[in-house]
């Protein structure tokens, strides 16, 4: 198992990469990222994980320093030097090295990428704590920004949580790595794609799913009040694909903070309180779920045979 590194037009060791200074990615977060999953070798949903880039770009004003046949074969060719078969791409797009200054440089952006092996989580179930969404009004642009995300998740773990479901002015958004799905009688409810969430490949991928299954979705923004009559929910993301949850959790502390921010936070910005409870639980075998989780799985598999690996040629 073993991991590789790209950095602007060569392999590199990944313990020896240096990052120049003023790399704006650095100094600013000026930048864009996407990340796909391998199976068998190949990167899945590749097409969709290039035209969000695409989308990403355009948005801040970066020019896409490749095509998509050479972010393709970039891209391949990183996989077939890991010679991993189950794994994760991750590559961001900066702006580039310039002194640091607001304003953007005349500069070529630069472009990174590493292929890590990757091992699936195994859990058939997760855990949410409920927060505030307190990240910036363009979430639909997939920016090197995370630190709120980052923060979200810190806090989900410290209450004993595996994911943070946010929530910005009394409506549910989607995690903070993850797009999130209520199910109430035969509906499906998942926010719509607006500037307030990410809208992820997995998630769009699922939204396909559904309509080969017959399901009946509503893209729209889940009140929070409507969250105890809800029978199931699940979330997704290119890591986790498609997962149930078992319970969602609140801290009485931030429970006024889902409808309106406060002027200024109590404590550090992971501090929930110890004052949880537990607002829903899971009200049926989460059929629906597992019915869009194996339909996910059939395609991965019809993926993985489709054409050889990429791995070991």
């Amino acid at each position: 198992m073993s991991v590789v590194a790209y950095w602007n037009g060569s392999f590199v060791e990944p313990e020896e990469g240096r990052l120049p200074i003023d790399e704006r990615g650095h100094q600013f977060g000026d930048g864009v990222y996407e990340v796909v999953r391998v199976y068998g070798g190949k990167p899945f949903l590749l097409d969709m994980h290039l035209n969000r880039l695409d989308d990403s770009l355009r948005l801040i004003g970066i020019e896409n320093p490749h095509t998509h046949d050479e972010w393709t074969r970039l891209i391949y060719d990183a996989i077939r030097e890991s010679r991993e078969s189950e794994a994760l791409v991750y590559w961001q797009v900066t702006r580039g090295i310039a002194p640091r200054a607001h304003l953007f440089p005349s500069v070529a952006p630069s472009v990174s990428l590493t292929v890590r092996p990757f091992s699936p989580n195994e859990s058939t179930s997760m855990t949410l704590l409920a927060l505030p969404d307190e990240r910036w009004a363009n979430v639909f642009v997939k920016s090197l920004n995370l630190l709120p995300n980052v923060l979200a998740k810190e806090a989900a773990k410290r209450a004993g949580a595996n994911e943070a479901l946010l929530v910005r002015d009394g409506r549910v958004t989607e995690g903070s790595s993850s797009n999130a799905w209520f199910v109430r009688g035969a509906q499906i409810i998942t926010a719509p794609a607006n500037r307030f969430i990410l809208n992820g490949i997995s998630r769009r991928f699922t939204l396909e799913l559904t309509q080969k299954l017959g399901l009946s979705v509503t893209e729209r923004a889940l009140s929070w009040d409507e969250i105890s009559t809800v029978d199931e929910v699940f979330m997704t993301g290119t890591t986790i694909e498609i997962i149930p949850v078992s319970e969602i959790m609140m801290s009485t502390n931030t429970q006024k903070a889902l409808y309106h921010l406060p002027d200024f936070p109590t404590g550090d910005l992971m501090d929930v309180g110890d004052n949880m409870k537990t607002v829903w639980t899971a009200r049926t075998s989460n059929r629906i779920a597992r019915e869009l989780h194996k339909a996910f799985l059939d395609e991965v598999e019809r993926f993985r045979h489709q054409a050889k690996s990429v791995v070991g040629r």
